[in-house]
């Protein structure tokens, strides 16, 4: 069986990979996140793949006063997503992770010109972060099997947001698309 070379190599020292928001207490609304196993499993292969080629990862933390009350379990990490000591964790109280946080300045720092984003929820965080990208003059990938959300039309909420921002800016790739040089 021949293997396909994948359709997006990234270098590995511009490109970062953004997990937005997989946090705790979005995995026990009343509506389950969509594929959240699924999720969590794409996630961690693009975790391990920007581990083993040296790329920088960010992970977003969001802030509310309902449900992702900073301090509590529910505003931790989920327990299945990989993360380590020294990983970069920025805080947001905004759905754009860019807003009044220190996001692009690390970014600018280490001369990423290419954000590879994925995380929760689709039509909110997801979204809001990858125009903030956009706007802010970022190449911007939307892993299509990397985001997700807890609506009861979850799956076509996905397809929908997938379809209007790649058509915008957002460049669409599925996890298994994309690969890393040094």
């Amino acid at each position: 069986m021949v293997e396909l070379s994948p359709k997006y190599v990234l270098d590995s020292k511009k490109s970062i990979l953004l997990i937005i928001d997989v946090q705790k207490a979005l995995f026990t609304r009343p509506n389950p996140i969509y594929k959240a196993s699924e999720l969590i499993h794409n996630i961690n292969s693009l975790i391990e793949m920007y581990k083993e080629a040296g790329g920088l990862m960010v992970y977003i933390q969001h802030s509310n006063n309902k449900l992702l009350i900073e301090g509590t379990d529910g505003w931790k990490f989920h327990p299945d997503l990989k993360t380590g000591e020294t990983d970069i964790v920025v805080h947001k109280l905004h759905g754009n992770a860019f807003e009044n946080t220190g996001l692009d300045q690390i970014l600018k720092s280490r001369g990423i010109d290419t954000v590879v984003a994925t995380g929760l929820v689709t039509h909110g965080c997801v979204r809001a972060t990858c125009m903030g990208a956009h706007d802010l003059g970022y190449r911007v990938i939307l892993i299509k099997d990397g985001h997700s959300n807890f609506n009861k039309d979850a799956e076509k909420v996905i397809q929908e947001w997938n379809q209007k921002l790649s058509k915008e800016f957002v460049e669409l790739v599925s996890s298994g698309e994309i690969q890393l040089q040094e």
